[in-house]
């Protein structure tokens, strides 16, 4: 598939696409015209590669870990480098998690006032 394509089915830029390429994330094939061809395995390594990003990595420990995900083959210092990255995204969704039931507690507790009531911050109060 082209890279347009490639863009639609993924929902991630061409610009971004190009940037993948140059950070050696995702490969292309090019026609004898310089288009680029991509296989269809690219759209799964695409949204594979969008989650890591959201889940904070750069490109850098990405181009590291990129290969061994898909081969399930690592040395020791690559699988000490996933496991270092799962424990941070852990410890990152225990937070979330805190957070979301803080504002949880604070809608709740909204619902129980009187409608049209005004949320005051604490610095105020």
């Amino acid at each position: 598939m082209r890279i347009g394509e490639l863009a639609a089915r993924t929902g991630v830029s061409v610009r971004a696409l190009r940037y993948y390429e140059e950070q050696e994330l995702l490969a292309s094939e090019r026609s004898p015209s310089g288009q680029r061809h991509y296989p269809d395995t690219a759209v799964e390594r695409v949204l594979f590669i969008q989650h890591l990003y959201a889940a904070g990595l750069s490109s850098k420990v990405l181009r590291e870990l990129l290969p061994c995900t898909h081969t399930g083959i690592a040395t020791p210092d690559i699988l000490a480098r996933l496991a270092a990255e799962r424990d941070r995204i852990n410890a990152q969704m225990a937070d979330l998690a805190m957070t979301r039931d803080r504002l949880e507690a604070v809608i709740e507790a909204a619902h129980g006032t009187v409608d049209g009531g005004v949320c005051i911050p604490q610095s105020a109060a």
